[in-house]
């Protein structure tokens, strides 16, 4: 420090005083990169065609950054770093798949790590394009950390899947986890892609998730309902103030969109206008 103070012809304490604001500087400067990128997030029934969508985003604009859903994190827990004397029967689990077979065993646990793998994909840092993006970088995520609780948990709670203390439990470490990380969870905006259940069921079937095998079109139902209950009726109670007014686009995913070019043209005429205006 002294020989920083000699060089720069000041005492310690305006040294120390430079050296404090130039931090302060960095800090804000890597915190202002942070908070110029959009978060939006595609929200949508199972086999609605969101990767389907988030692939069209992701080739369209160099500034549309995509984080794809970590399913393949849910079909192999690794179970290789566990501290246990006795060797583990298998190196991963299928956790998505454990939940499907066994739902009332299964499901606190899935979401709950659902919940967090989608968490580390809201925290995980910008790419490089993004931070050096002269633009209006937007960040897409396939569903959020808000739609694992208010869509997926609260079905499996209503189904009676997860009991009522796993349920208190979940929302109280959830509400926690997202207060701590404010605006770094935060959505600027929500893609809602909106296809009936039976056009779901449809395309379930057409792409042959083993996983999925068994989901039946009641289950879809109630998922499409918890949907429009949350994001078209805001009838849904969110815990989040911020939530509660994120602007919400309505998506005809209906729509054959994925060789069509002129019906893409005309999705991604919304899609940038709804960017534009967050």
């Amino acid at each position: 420090m002294l020989f920083f103070c000699n060089m720069l012809g000041m005492n310690v304490r305006e040294t120390k005083r430079l050296f404090s604001s130039f931090s302060l500087y960095r800090l804000a400067c890597k915190q202002s990169s942070s908070d110029q990128i959009k978060r939006v997030s595609i929200e949508g029934n199972i086999a609605v065609g969101k990767s389907t969508f988030a692939r069209l985003l992701q080739k369209t604009e160099q500034d549309w950054e995509v984080i794809a859903e970590p399913i393949s994190k849910w079909q192999n827990v690794d179970q290789t770093n566990q501290q246990s004397e006795r060797a583990p029967q298998q190196a991963s689990s299928n956790l998505l798949q454990m939940m499907y077979h066994d739902p009332k065993r299964w499901s606190y646990t899935f979401q709950t790590f659902s919940c967090m793998s989608r968490m580390r994909s809201h925290l995980q840092p910008l790419s490089a394009g993004s931070l050096k993006s002269s633009g209006s970088p937007v960040r897409v995520y396939e569903r959020s950390v808000y739609s694992d609780r208010y869509i997926f948990a609260l079905n499996m709670f209503e189904l009676g899947c997860i009991n009522s203390t796993e349920w208190a439990v979940y929302q109280d470490w959830h509400s926690f986890l997202v207060e701590q990380f404010g605006h770094r969870v935060q959505l600027e905006g929500i893609i809602y892609l909106r296809a009936s259940p039976q056009t779901c069921m449809e395309r379930l079937g057409r792409r042959g998730r083993v996983e999925e095998q068994g989901i039946q079109l009641d289950y879809l139902e109630k998922l499409h309902t918890r949907h429009e209950d949350w994001l078209i009726h805001k009838t849904t109670k969110v815990h989040f103030e911020h939530l509660e007014k994120v602007p919400v686009l309505v998506v005809d995913a209906g729509v054959e969109f994925e060789k069509d070019p002129e019906v893409q043209d005309s999705l991604l005429t919304k899609i940038r206008h709804f960017f534009s205006d967050l």
